[in-house]
């Protein structure tokens, strides 16, 4: 095993002898552990023509595996009063619970034999894939929705892992196959895969004894690293119109492909974006179309960090008869956080804000394994939480504002209207 420890949240993290790598973190103010699981399997190791495939797996992966049946775990979990999330992102599947201290160990051995061991029965795939048609169908349904998803497929075209649809489509999952979903779980389930987070009311060196009884006989070899393919850079505007004329609200889905999480100008993005879309109420975007001209129900700006180069994009709700001013305003916006930039006092506030937040983000067991399971993914090392204050304080303006002229761009722009609007330029 190899041992490291920092400050700052200090976890203890052990990387076990076939490669699991467990992360420790004792806190005493409940009686309670919080427990996060996740394996290299998101969407964007979909096989090709089977996007959805990782979201079926999720949704039966806790219905049986070789020694228990679904009406065991269910038993075992309801028993404790514990329920069993289970998540799937781009990047990793995940299974996230909190349970009493007293059945810290039980359960860690349930959670691996699900995540070792999955037998997905017929009779439960049969049932969840029903219960994933019917979400895609609400999905279809749904005018954010569909302008998310419309949107990311601009701005990351040809079938990039990020562009396609996480649950997939009803046609593909209704193709997929009890043998696909093994397949896959066969390909990126391995030890080298996953990492296993446990916070709360039990000694770190517990953790890593009953991590290696639970996981160390899990003996696979690696699978390759995700490669994705490169992104050919936008020249020109983008705009996609979906009429839903049965809704009463349009939903705009406006944006940019940004730079990934690894890159060294992150924290000036993420603090131009705070100022731009998110401070208070939704930054710049929320005062001048939200409270000055009061013609969006919501507007606002998100910069997500991930593996890949990460969208920034900005979300508005509003009545069909403001989308094109709303349109014009976001326009407005950009142009003169690109020409002009942040203020001093701005990026001052905006500092200010996301310090503060960093304890606020840290106050439960589960947010503090969520936090440190995307430190892991991201390689960002296990003192991040100690390092950010002075990352974000280190930022300049001129920096913040390079961001903003690198990214915002009008003439660059995806813009996905859906709802009940219908696009003047083809009327």
């Amino acid at each position: 095993m190899r041992l490291e420890t920092h400050r700052g949240l200090s976890p203890r993290r052990t990387v076990l002898d076939n490669g699991v790598v467990v992360l420790a973190k004792t806190t005493s103010t409940t009686p309670a552990v919080a427990i996060n699981l996740a394996v290299h399997a998101g969407s964007a190791y979909d096989p090709a023509g089977q996007q959805g495939t990782a979201w079926l797996l999720s949704r039966v992966l806790d219905r049986g595996t070789a020694t228990r049946s679904a009406a065991d775990i269910a038993e075992e979990l309801d028993s404790r009063g514990i329920t069993l999330t289970i998540t799937v992102t781009r990047h990793l599947l995940s299974l996230v619970c909190t349970c009493l201290t007293e059945d810290f160990e039980p359960v860690l051995e349930l959670l691996a034999d699900i995540v070792t061991a999955p037998s997905i029965p017929e009779s439960e795939l049969a049932e969840r894939k029903g219960e994933v048609v019917t979400s895609i169908g609400q999905d279809e349904d749904n005018t954010l929705i569909r302008a998310s998803e419309t949107l990311m497929a601009l701005l990351y075209p040809d079938e990039h892992p990020y562009g396609r649809l996480t649950k997939g489509t009803v046609p593909i999952v209704e193709r997929l196959t009890r043998e696909d979903l093994l397949r896959l779980h066969e390909e990126r389930f391995a030890p080298s895969t996953l990492t296993a987070i446990v916070v709360g009311d039990v000694d770190a060196a517990r953790v890593q004894d009953r991590a290696a009884a639970a996981f160390g006989s899990w003996r696979k070899p690696a699978p390759p690293p995700i490669v994705l393919p490169p992104l050919a850079p936008l020249t020109g505007r983008q705009r996609r119109v979906i009429p839903m004329m049965n809704k009463v609200q349009a939903d705009i889905a406006y944006g940019f492909v940004a730079i990934p999480r690894s890159h060294p100008d992150y924290y000036a993005y993420w603090l131009m974006n705070n100022v731009f879309g998110q401070y208070a109420m939704g930054g710049r975007l929320g005062e001048s179309i939200r409270e000055r001209q009061g013609m969006a129900y919501y507007v606002g700006s998100s910069f997500e960090p991930n593996v890949g180069p990460n969208p920034l994009v900005v979300r508005a709700g509003v009545g069909p008869g403001n989308v094109d001013r709303a349109i014009q305003s976001i326009d407005e916006e950009v142009v003169r956080m690109s020409r002009d930039g942040a203020t001093e006092k701005e990026l001052s506030e905006s500092r200010t804000f996301l310090i503060g937040a960093i304890p606020r983000a840290l106050e439960t067991n589960a947010a503090i394994a969520n936090f440190l399971q995307v430190e892991e993914l991201l390689g960002l090392g296990i003192d991040y939480d100690a390092k950010l204050p002075e990352l974000l304080t280190a930022v300049t303006l001129d920096q913040v504002n390079a961001a903003a002229r690198s990214v915002l761009d009008v003439d660059r722009a995806s813009v996905v209207i859906t709802g009940p609007y219908s696009d003047p330029a083809i009327a």
